[in-house]
C-alpha cells in the first residue's frame, strides 16, 4: 500500500469551479497510510497540488528531493525559521518539520488547491492562521493493524513502534478537531472518500460565488471533469 511506484504527480489542471486556493490539511497517526493516499489523490484529482514539506530528517528508501520532501540540514532550517518563511514548523519524533509559505503562495498564482500533509502540531497552527482550511483525519481501522503497517515499514525498532502507537493513540483522540475523519481500511475506498470530501468543498456556495456571478451575467464557466 506505499503507492510510491511513479510518485511524481502530473501537471495541475486548473480548470475549477471555483477560482482554488482551498487548503486540505491532512492528519494522521505514522503509519496510517495518508502519504499513499495523499498521492494517489493527486494523480486522479485535477486542479490540486501537493505542498512538499522540508525536513531535517535523512531520506528514507524510495524518498526524493522536491517531491516527497525538501530535506535540509538544522542550520538551514534556523535560517529558514529566523526569515519568517514557515507557517507553521514542529518537532515530530525527534525530527524538524516545516511547511513553506511559499508552497501556499504557488497555489494561488497557479489557482490549484493545496493538500498539505502535516502532524497535528502543525495542524493547528495552520488552521489557525486560515481558518477556512479543511481539517481531514486519516485513523487505521485499529491499533493492531496501525502495528503491523508500521513492522512492515522496517524504518523503526520495536521500541520506536512502540513509541509511535503510543502517540497515535494520543492523536486519535484529537478527532474532535477534523471537520472529516477518513478510516483507511480498504484503500481504495479510502481514496474515494478523500476524493468526494474535496469535491464537496469546492461546490459549496460560498465558493461558487464568483463563478455564479458569471454566469448571471451571461458568461460561460467551463469545469475541469473529475
Amino acid at each position: 500500500m506505499d503507492g510510491k511506484s511513479d510518485k511524481k504527480a502530473p501537471p495541475c489542471n486548473s480548470l475549477l469551479p471555483h477560482e482554488g486556493g482551498i487548503l486540505f490539511v491532512i492528519t494522521a497517526p505514522s503509519g496510517a497510510g495518508k502519504t499513499s493516499l495523499c498521492w494517489e489523490v493527486i494523480k486522479q484529482a485535477p486542479g490540486l497540488s501537493f505542498s512538499v514539506s522540508h525536513t531535517t530528517r535523512p531520506p528514507r528508501k524510495n524518498e526524493r528531493e522536491g517531491i516527497d520532501y525538501y530535506f535540509v540540514d538544522d542550520t538551514t532550517f534556523d535560517r529558514m525559521i529566523k526569515e519568517g518563511r514557515f507557517l507553521e514548523h514542529a518537532v515530530v519524533y525527534g525530527n524538524r518539520y516545516g511547511t513553506s509559505r511559499d508552497e501556499v503562495e504557488r497555489a494561488k498564482r497557479e489557482k490549484v488547491d493545496l493538500l498539505i500533509e502535516i502532524d497535528r502540531q502543525g495542524a493547528r497552527q495552520i488552521r489557525a492562521k486560515f481558518p477556512d482550511a479543511v481539517g481531514i483525519f486519516v485513523a487505521p481501522p485499529s491499533m493492531e493493524t496501525l502495528r503491523r503497517r508500521l513492522m512492515s515499514r522496517n524504518t523503526e525498532n520495536s521500541r520506536d513502534i512502540e513509541k509511535r502507537l503510543s502517540i497515535a493513540a494520543e492523536e486519535i483522540n484529537d478527532y474532535p478537531l477534523f471537520d472529516y475523519t477518513i478510516i483507511n481500511d480498504d484503500f481504495n475506498e479510502s481514496v474515494s472518500c478523500l476524493k468526494a470530501i474535496i469535491q464537496a468543498e469546492r461546490n459549496k456556495t460560498k465558493r461558487q460565488e464568483k463563478a455564479l456571478r458569471r454566469i448571471a451575467g451571461g458568461a460561460p464557466i467551463k469545469q475541469a471533469a473529475d
